[in-house]
């Protein structure tokens, strides 16, 4: 399935997703376009996994509706890709970056056992090379940085060939280089692709999405990356300062009356 630039590919309607008693999103609504670059942003609970998760069939909605390129969540094939949260992985199981990386190729109707094919491995290489860490392949995954390992985990989700790629805090617990590097890396790939990225990065990735969406249980907001203090304040709760440790930003609008 090929999307033209502008079609929507993303189209989430009044979404709701409750956990028992617990409402996680209420009421949410946005769309993302081919080739954009989403930025999802918010506090701790605010959604923003949760939004991921539904949007990947993983989480059913308790109301509204979510549809991907014309299909349900869940029935995507190998239309999305998806990097989960660095602290969902374990990182001492005795794996090779390589073997980590095939098992993106992996779909439902493949039986448990199946040997992978040749173009299996070409394509988990041709993800690795993309992501700058061809030469890893052998190694254990006990043995690489934090950098390595969140590009390893891009890699698996490459290794499908996705239109659309999921991340959910893919710098997390990544020196500030390795933040650089991914988010770079990230810039390249949209370059093919649709993006969404849940990050609480929130001034690093302004200068790099095209567009943000603030969750806190609601959607706050969703438009431009710049955002104004009344915004910031609202999807927080209370007032915030915002601190940029040496990366290019802008997320605040220019306010006259601040001093």
């Amino acid at each position: 399935m090929t999307a033209e630039p502008g079609q929507k590919v993303v189209e989430i309607s009044h979404v709701t997703v409750r956990y028992g008693a617990f409402t996680a999103l209420h009421d949410v609504s946005l769309d993302v376009t081919q080739g954009e670059y989403l930025g999802i942003i918010g506090p701790n609970g605010g959604g923003k996994t949760t939004l991921l998760r539904s949007i990947l069939g993983l989480v059913p909605i308790s109301g509204g509706s979510i549809s991907i390129c014309g299909k349900a969540p869940g029935k995507t094939g190998m239309l999305v890709g998806y990097v989960p949260q660095f602290a969902n992985i374990d990182r001492s199981f005795p794996v090779t970056v390589r073997e980590v990386v095939l098992t993106g190729r992996l779909t439902r109707s493949r039986l448990p056992f199946h040997r992978y094919s040749g173009a299996d491995r070409a394509a988990a290489d041709a993800a690795l090379q993309e992501v700058g860490i061809g030469e890893l392949a052998s190694r254990q995954i006990s043995g690489l940085s934090g950098g390595e390992f969140q590009r390893m985990l891009v890699a698996r989700a490459l290794a499908e060939n996705p239109k659309i790629l999921l991340l959910d805090e893919p710098t997390a617990s990544v020196d500030a280089k390795s933040r650089r590097q991914i988010y770079d890396l990230l810039g390249e790939l949209n370059r093919k692709m649709t993006i969404l990225l849940v990050t609480h990065d929130m001034m690093a990735v302004s200068s790099r999405v095209h567009r943000l969406a603030c969750l806190n249980g609601g959607l706050v907001y969703h438009g431009e990356p710049e955002l104004d203090r009344n915004t910031v304040d609202a999807l927080y709760g209370c007032p915030v300062d915002l601190i940029a440790h040496g990366v290019p930003h802008r997320v605040l609008k220019t306010h006259g009356e601040d001093r």
